[in-house]
């Protein structure tokens, strides 16, 4: 079965592994897929998809080496029981990739800076609730 938000579209530009990769992301940061839960396998999520497994390979073993997902041989694939700590460097080149789609998609549907930076706000706080000491 495929997790609840899980989607793909084959008409976006994005690869397919990517989408599925980040749509696992974001699930995750939400907390839709709790530490320890089983992920779909890789043949029904293909499956579920309609894409080729070869594709979910790709973005699973991704999530993997990432850390976010850990494979347990004969049970299946899970959330990691925590997110690991990412080095500075690499947090600070995702984070710069990042904001960069997100300032392109921004400009070219014409929001201001403003609007934009409400939008973001807005998201990370349904993703991650602030913690004790952030600025609001």
């Amino acid at each position: 079965m495929t997790p609840r938000g899980l989607h793909v579209d084959p008409r976006d530009a994005v690869p397919i592994w990517k989408q599925i990769e980040e749509g696992m992301r974001r699930l995750v940061a939400s907390g839709a897929l709790k530490p320890g839960a089983a992920v779909p396998s890789v043949r029904d999520l293909a499956r579920d998809l309609q894409v080729n497994p070869a594709t979910v390979v790709r973005a699973y073993q991704r999530l993997v080496d990432a850390g976010l997902l850990a494979v347990k041989r004969g049970e299946g694939t899970f959330v990691a029981d925590s997110i690991p700590a990412v080095p500075k460097a690499e947090r600070g080149r995702a984070l710069a990739e990042g904001a960069l789609r997100y300032a392109s998609t921004a400009v070219t549907v014409g929001a201001s800076r403003d609007e934009a930076a409400r939008a973001l706000d807005a998201a990370f706080s349904r993703l991650a609730p602030s913690k004790e000491g952030e600025k609001k």
